[in-house]
């Protein structure tokens, strides 16, 4: 019996659940499934899978879950076209069954072969468009990545700037609020020594030498 873990998480758990779970959403599987399928890998209940998937990685993975979801809805496309196929190779088959050693037995053969052969190709076909597709999708994942990293360096320096200005603009409303009290300290002064200058009793010689005060 595997024992269950109650350690914390690891960047290669992590990954397990991640390439797990999106390998059972690609598949149409539920997601019950996955987490129980992780949980026999790693050693942890399938509920500890899904709350760790829930709450953290797959945040990390939206992108690929829109990948895995749009796989999956081609597969099932797919299917449906093949059913047709296959179905008509089975009737075929079915319907002209020659007796043993009858002369039609290897036409039948013939006729089912090309059908089967027609529907591989077309298969084919299918399964290359939704490669191509796939791959249209990873490249516009891709510049929209590159376009949210360059947009967020853009924030990240538009905000330095911001920061560097308010600093600049607490720094030179500080010096004017500074010259300002020096300014009225001055005017202060200057008030004073004036009045300082009018108290003082002013003098003046007399033909004789002698001083006299002048109110």
């Amino acid at each position: 019996m595997t024992a269950i873990r109650q350690d914390a998480w690891s960047e290669e758990d992590d990954l397990i659940l991640a390439e797990v779970t999106l390998r059972h959403i690609r598949e149409g599987s539920t997601q019950l499934a996955a987490f129980e399928e992780v949980g026999e890998k790693i050693g942890r209940t399938a509920a500890a899978c899904g709350f760790r998937w829930n709450s953290f990685v797959r945040k990390k993975y939206e992108a690929a879950i829109g990948i895995a979801k749009a796989q999956r809805q081609k597969r099932n496309q797919h299917k449906k076209q093949a059913a047709p196929a296959f179905a008509s190779v089975a009737s075929g088959i079915g319907t002209v069954l020659p007796e043993p050693g009858g002369r039609s037995e290897g036409i039948v053969e013939e006729l089912s072969v090309d059908a089967v052969i027609r529907f591989l190709r077309q298969w084919k076909g299918s399964y290359q468009e939704m490669t191509r597709h796939v791959r249209q999708l990873e490249k516009e994942l891709g510049d929209k990545q590159d376009e949210l990293d360059r947009l967020r360096s853009l924030n990240e320096e538009l905000s330095r700037q911001v920061n560097d200005t308010a600093t600049d603009y607490r720094v030179v409303n500080d010096d004017y609020k500074a010259l300002i009290q020096i300014m009225d300290r001055a005017r202060k002064l200057a008030f004073l020594t004036e009045e300082e200058e009018e108290s003082k009793a002013k003098f003046k010689m007399d033909e004789n030498g002698n001083l006299e005060r002048i109110e």
